[in-house]
């Protein structure tokens, strides 16, 4: 019997374990998940072959980037180009859909003085790129962004020749501006961007200059974000994990917005460190613990 989640013009049908490898292989945790223009689904799982790359139906198409990353975080597609991070090495990465590279940016293995041991806590000062980046993603206007969150508190601008323009954000837990990991961005169809500010429970959203915009509050630990093709966000949660210090576990969960951040739907999840929503309002989410991915099939 199939799950069905969410409500109205928002419900989707659950398949667990969606996507299926060869025979006698297995799933490392799957990191952030994303779609390419034939629908194609590629999961950045920590483990060799990093890429894993599956059809609609959840069939294996191949893999790529054998020894490539040291340990795989962020990933997202547009127009075609695979836009990742690595998060230990403190690299940005730019690859073809077959895993040619295109372009690197930053040092490997060389990471900024932020002060900062122990990745996801409160760093002790903001710095330049990069100190375990999160999640690099692109812009209409060519340039490039960066969510520099797991030992720093920044979002970093760059000119798509891997030129830094310029960085924004302070640690901190309360004002605009203030970051406590950055997790996930993305650039909306309204050519703002939309920041994961996890460990402060919000989502903060500026200008193309980092001019603070507003920030979204109703969420627990937002891991990632996207949007389809109708505007509407995809945002996965982590909850309150018991061992980043909070007193009690709540489930992971799946929250769907609109522009002004209204609710549109919610369900529980049994991921949520990745997720995408794809061209056809159908959800992906990178499922910890060697499972995969689990795939919620929109309901039309």
């Amino acid at each position: 019997m199939m799950t069905t989640v969410g409500s109205g013009k928002y419900t989707y049908e659950l398949i667990e374990s969606w996507a299926k490898l060869p025979q006698g292989e297995t799933f490392g945790m799957v990191s952030a998940v994303a779609t390419d223009s034939q629908d194609r689904v590629y999961a950045f799982q920590r483990e060799d072959p990093p890429v894993l790359i599956f059809n609609r139906d959840g069939g294996y198409v191949g893999s790529w980037g054998l020894g490539a990353i040291t340990n795989p975080h962020g990933i997202f597609i547009k127009d075609d180009i695979v836009y990742v991070t690595d998060r230990e090495d403190s690299v940005c990465l730019r690859f073809t859909l077959d895993g040619k590279p295109l372009q690197v940016i930053g040092d490997r293995g060389v990471h900024s003085d932020t002060g900062c041991e122990v990745p996801g806590t409160l760093v002790p000062r903001a710095a330049g790129p990069f100190n375990y980046p999160a999640e690099l993603v692109p812009s209409p206007w060519g340039d490039l962004y960066v969510a520099d969150g797991y030992r720093n508190a920044r979002v970093h601008r760059f000119a798509g020749n891997g030129q830094l323009k310029e960085s924004w954000g302070e640690p901190g837990k309360e004002g605009p501006n203030q970051f406590h990991l950055v997790h996930s961005m993305m650039v909306g169809d309204d050519n703002l961007l939309y920041v994961c500010d996890r460990e402060n429970n919000r989502i903060q959203i500026f200008d193309r200059d980092g001019k603070f915009i507003n920030m979204w509050t109703d969420l627990l630990r937002p891991m990632d974000i996207s949007q389809s093709p109708d505007g509407v966000f995809c945002i996965s949660e982590g909850g309150n994990d018991a061992r980043q210090g909070f007193t009690t576990d709540t489930d992971s969960r799946m929250s769907l917005m609109d522009k002004e951040g209204t609710l549109l739907a919610r369900w529980i999840i049994r991921g949520g460190h990745g997720s995408w929503i794809d061209a056809n309002g159908d959800i992906y989410i990178g499922v910890p613990d060697g499972v995969g991915v689990d795939k919620y099939v929109k309901k039309s």
